[in-house]
């Protein structure tokens, strides 16, 4: 699997190398429009849905690229793409807009890469989070300068943000006993979030998605987890607090995957920035509560696991699987009902050694 993701990860940076590139921004009924073109284009190997709704009612809609659209398969990894979280941040946004005519024309011509990546991937692409902030943006027209216009939703609100912190969750488990994934949401997390949260975290329950990549601007650097920093920093103390994931290694590998496919993010130096590789540990950058990070399904690097499958009411199963470098591995499990063991009562118990003296022998 891990090959198949790495040409994923290429892809935004490689597309424009080989179908035309329209450099103009899209408002948002521009937007919608090229998504349909899109579908149209490729119907086969398209859906377009939505999500949901933002503030202001405008849909979130999402370019699905597969062969079996709206349907998972077996052994097929389900990733996502994000873009415009902050309304301001436009690159994101027009970069998937052309990921998405990219995919589709490439299909068309027979690129063995995009035909092989389409059959065997399901692929998610959200355009745009926040069109409520985009369309303050845009609105300023091109002699306003004002940096951070547009960057909230339509409340005030900054989605990256606004998701529930499930970093102090793990933490607590890490220190005290406990699960560091698949953590329940809050009871009234709904209550707490904005509509455009809502519908990605919905969005998120409803698919088994493997990798992600949400895509800002303002810096040239691969971000990879945890952007909360387990320890407490004073704003404006910057200094190196690593917060790592587990999977550390196999982040760091994803994050390089991108930076070196990048024509000079790998270097490192970016508006006064460094990075070493192009990449950084979020909380090592800055520690940032609340944001889309937290829960994450789990990778493997190569190389061999022991892997333990377990249900209530039902024995637990342990085996030893390898994981290769190239196609996923599949391992089934057949767990046995659990036996329920038969405690007696002291009255049983006594009943029955009265009953067993009454008819001994002698």
């Amino acid at each position: 699997m891990s090959g198949l993701l790495s040409v994923f990860l290429h892809l935004l940076l490689l597309f424009k190398l080989v179908a035309a590139v329209t450099f103009r921004h899209h408002r948002y009924d521009d937007l919608v429009r090229t998504l349909y073109k899109v579908h149209n284009e490729c119907p086969y190997i398209t859906r377009l849905y939505s999500i949901g709704r933002s503030v202001k009612g405008r849909h979130l809609y999402v370019l699905e690229f597969s062969d079996q659209p709206g349907f998972h398969e077996l052994l097929e990894p389900e990733v996502k793409y994000v873009g415009n979280m902050h309304g301001n941040e436009v690159l994101g946004r027009e970069l998937l807009l052309q990921l998405s005519e990219f995919l589709c024309e490439e299909f068309r011509n027979g690129n063995q890469r995009i035909v092989q990546l389409v059959q065997d991937t399901r692929i998610h692409i959200l355009p745009s989070m926040n069109p409520d902030g985009y369309e303050v943006a845009a609105s300023q027209g091109p002699g306003i300068s004002k940096y951070l216009v547009g960057r909230n939703n339509a409340n005030g609100v900054d989605l990256n943000r606004n998701f529930p912190d499930l970093n102090t969750y793990i933490y607590y488990n890490e220190k005290y006993g406990g699960p560091n994934h698949h953590l329940p949401l809050p009871d009234n997390w709904k209550n707490q979030v904005e509509p455009e949260t809502r519908a990605v975290i919905q969005w998120i329950r409803s698919f088994n998605f493997v990798l992600s990549a949400n895509l800002h601007g303002g810096a040239v650097v691969a971000n990879y987890p945890y952007d909360k920093s387990l320890e407490h920093r004073a704003r404006g103390f910057r200094r190196t607090a690593s917060t790592p994931t587990p999977d550390d290694k196999l982040f760091q590998k994803l994050a390089k995957v991108y930076s070196y496919a990048h024509g000079w993010m790998y270097h490192g130096w970016n508006c006064g920035d460094y990075f070493p590789e192009g990449i950084t540990n979020g909380a090592s950058w800055y520690s940032l509560s609340k944001g889309d990070q937290g829960d994450y399904f789990r990778l493997l690097l190569p190389g061999t696991y022991t892997v333990t499958a377990s249900a209530p009411g039902f024995d637990p199963e342990t085996v030893t699987v390898t994981v290769g470098p190239g196609e996923p591995k599949l391992v089934d499990f057949q767990l046995k009902r659990s036996i329920p063991q038969v405690t007696e009562s002291p009255k049983q118990h006594l009943e029955a050694e009265s009953d067993q003296s009454k008819f001994s022998p002698g």
